[in-house]
């Protein structure tokens, strides 16, 4: 059945409404298994040998006293995990960082790993194998690496994206460049030019459970993986690829993920446990302590960023421009290129240029985390238009109207732009009562806009029709959101039923075609698409059974309002058919009623937001406490408006903490000093108040209802909300994230002694 994917504007009985979430009891019952909660019978305990070294060969590996202990069924190295990637740099990174080769590239990196009967066996193991390791010269900071004195990390590593290919391997392992018109020419026309550079620290994603997984491989050739993921398809193509097992033969199946925010997009143990079963025959748990999730799995990037932006006395920018340096890890990466892109995608400007390097470090692997790379970029651009807007004195919201972009702008990293919320949000943030609260001494207001792409990608669901008439939609995309709450919205008003007769499951990799990583704000957008096609395969189905219970042509039948309709004159005499009596009568009929849909799901649709933030900062102390938060985002056609404000005030809370308090500290022997919650501080209730947020609709025409991802936008514009909220409470412009209480003091001191 062909699938019209375009925006009808239809109205709504079930889509828009607010139902207590499918996930709800179990979740704080207890009963919901996460990772660490699954078992098998016969299962070991998997643990890991992990390099106290930022950068050091590996000389030699001893792992024989350990192999000896009593309760050891299983030891390996890399030499377990044999390069199988054909020569795909990407794969061959990801086994590398699983388990490390030639070198351990930072601290934390795995070197080893054991099962053994219980974790004291596999703790007291892992004591017993003996490493020879070559201390090397380290790195961590991304200015330091693209020194031509730092230490080389990767010497197969050639600077792509130059006019002239390098002759000397480096620690940049790209440039990337975006933009058009002439910003040199752009500068010569402006009357004021602001000019700034900026830091971020690295930050972790903060998700409450750790990694963890069951993995068992079968005499046979088949096996099985419990993981928590946020594509448990993906993580099969890539377990399978580095073990050199058959995709087919791998099961995998998603739980439930108490947190992921792109770092749980990466394998990181899962194929160690794999390895570990293989080689001891029994099932394998492997559970990363928290220690471990900070040291050894990814967290985003360290930044450094230069901005300079100039425009004419009415307001007018005439040019932008910023060069971009995000570090990557020990690996390539292309963190620094979606920066790029996104820095200056919220206006409209003639003259244009971004440039972005990837820069290796001896650090984690660099993950995603909610709108990767953005939000540091939307730090850097937005405190830089704030600080124009004022030297040029306009208001900070005026000058971003007046240079806002809109449908038919040509986006500063390439495409034009169709209809777009930037505009809008900027109109309600103008209007919000928020705006025009008065402050107090020492309290500071900023705002700052926001952007993100959204994707969509490939999806397959299954919708199955019970003889009750009850509802059963199998989705590939895992939950991370509410999507199943979301998406039993949309089989419900597509079929005309209520919400409580659906339920929605994620399906394992062996019960359903191919699904992509749920990233990229891409899972209600994608799955509903795909949703509603499968629905309405089923509907076309009903109606043919309808048809063939009246005994009338199946074009003289509707499907209106969950009911087969007899329309025409002639069919008069017949009244309608529930879906639940179609159903009912379906063994006599032809069989089981469902629908299946496998589309890619193209024209996710951009989304935009903009940030309001009132702090207040203790001018002796350097402390902060933010007072008043108020999120304006698009979200396109909110599905389940409820866990849309979920999302934004998320974003705005984990913006919050990375803004003034998060971030990887790391001593001068490389190592990290701050490896838990207890001294990486995220926020907690008391920190954060309650965050006000305002749905826009501006309908995404790719979409039958409209729908946005709505994710990953909310963490864009905090850092940058926040920095001119401070900047403007202290009458000092900040520009290094976190802006702990000791950064504002020595901004401080700087201002009085300059």
């Amino acid at each position: 059945m062909n699938f019209d994917p375009r925006y009808s504007g239809r109205s709504f009985s079930s889509v828009g409404t607010r139902p207590i979430r499918p996930d709800g009891v179990d979740k704080v019952t207890g009963r919901a298994r996460y990772g660490a909660d699954f078992n098998m019978a016969g299962q070991l305990v998997g643990r890991v040998l992990r390099s106290p070294h930022a950068h050091a060969v590996i000389r030699k590996i001893d792992t024989s006293k350990a192999e000896k202990l009593a309760g050891v069924k299983a030891v390996i190295t890399a030499a377990d995990l044999p390069d199988l990637t054909d020569g795909d740099a990407a794969m061959y990174d990801i086994l590398d960082n699983c388990m490390a080769r030639k070198k351990a590239l930072y601290d934390g990196h795995a070197v080893a790993a054991v099962a053994a009967i219980d974790a004291r066996t596999a703790r007291q193991a892992l004591k017993l194998i003996e490493v020879d390791y070559e201390v090397l010269p380290h790195v961590t900071d991304v200015d330091e690496a693209m020194k031509h004195s730092a230490p080389l990390i990767n010497d197969a590593i050639f600077t792509e994206g130059l006019e002239e290919k390098p002759v000397k391997p480096s620690n940049v392992y790209k440039r990337t460049q975006y933009g058009h018109g002439d910003v040199h020419q752009g500068f010569a026309e402006a009357d004021m030019i602001v000019e700034r550079s900026f830091k971020t620290e690295q930050t972790h994603q903060g998700y409450i459970e750790p990694h963890a997984c069951v993995a068992s491989v079968n005499p046979d050739g088949t096996a099985d993986l419990w993981v928590c993921t946020q594509g448990h398809f993906v993580y099969r193509q890539h377990c399978a690829q580095l073990l050199g097992l058959e995709a087919s033969k791998l099961r995998v199946t998603s739980s439930e993920i108490g947190g992921g925010f792109g770092g749980k997009t990466h394998v990181w143990a899962e194929p160690v446990a794999l390895a570990l079963s293989r080689k001891a025959g029994r099932p394998v748990k492997l559970v990363m302590t928290r220690d471990e999730v900070f040291r050894a799995s990814g967290p985003t990037s360290a930044t450094s960023i230069d901005v300079k932006i100039g425009a004419r006395n009415d307001g007018t920018i005439t040019a932008a421009e910023a060069t971009l340096r995000y570090s990557c890890g020990p690996y390539a990466g292309m963190w620094a290129e979606i920066g790029a892109m996104t820095a200056f995608a919220c206006y409209k400007l003639e003259n244009v240029k971004t440039v972005g390097y990837e820069v290796l470090v001896n650090r984690p692997k660099t993950a995603a985390y909610r709108a990767p790379s953005a939000p540091m970029a939307a730090f850097a651009v937005e405190s830089a238009v704030d600080e124009l807007a004022k030297d040029i004195g306009m208001d900070p919201v005026d000058f971003r109207i007046k240079n806002a972009a809109q449908e038919g702008t040509r986006a500063s990293y390439g495409p034009v732009y169709g209809p777009i919320g930037i505009g809008p949000t900027l109109e309600a943030v103008k209007n919000h009562p928020h705006m025009k609260a008065p402050l107090k001494q020492n309290q500071g207001r900023g705002m700052a806009c926001g952007f993100w792409f959204n994707f969509g990608g490939q999806t397959c669901t299954d919708l199955n029709i019970g003889m009750d008439g009850s509802v059963s939609l199998a989705v590939g995309t895992v939950d991370v959101g509410g999507s199943r709450a979301s998406l039993s919205l949309v089989a419900a008003e597509e079929l005309g039923i209520d919400y409580s007769q659906v339920k929605a499951v994620v399906a394992d990799t062996s019960s359903l075609g191919y699904n992509d990583m749920t990233d990229g704000s891409r899972g209600t957008f994608s799955s509903s698409m795909a949703t509603i096609s499968a629905a309405r395969n089923a509907i076309k189905v009903l109606r043919e059974r309808a048809a063939q219970m009246w005994d009338i042509p199946v074009d003289d039948v509707v499907w209106e309002k969950g009911h087969a309709v007899a329309k025409g004159e002639k069919h008069g005499n017949l009244g309608k058919l529930s879906l639940k009596e179609i159903a009912a009568q379906s063994g006599k009929t032809g069989g089981p009623i469902a629908g299946h849909s496998e589309l890619v799901a193209d024209g996710a649709g951009v989304s935009f937001a903009t940030h309001i933030c009132d702090i207040e900062v203790d001018p002796e102390t350097g402390s902060t406490r933010v007072i008043r938060y108020t999120v304006v985002q698009d979200a396109g056609k909110a599905v389940h408006p409820t866990y849309v404000e979920g999302q934004y005030q998320g974003g705005a809370a984990q913006g919050i903490g990375w803004a003034l308090n998060e971030e990887y500290i790391y001593g001068k022997d490389g190592r990290l000093q701050n490896p838990g919650f207890l001294d990486y501080r995220i926020p907690v209730c008391s920190d954060l108040p309650m965050i006000d947020t305002q749905i826009l609709e501006i309908p995404n025409p790719n979409h039958p209802y409209g729908v946005r991802g709505v994710g990953e936008t909310s963490i864009v514009p905090p850092l940058a909300a926040i920095a001119n909220a401070v900047s403007n409470a202290v009458g000092v412009r900040m520009t290094h994230i976190p802006m702990s209480p000791p950064r504002i003091l020595a901004a401080l001191e700087a201002e009085r002694e300059g």
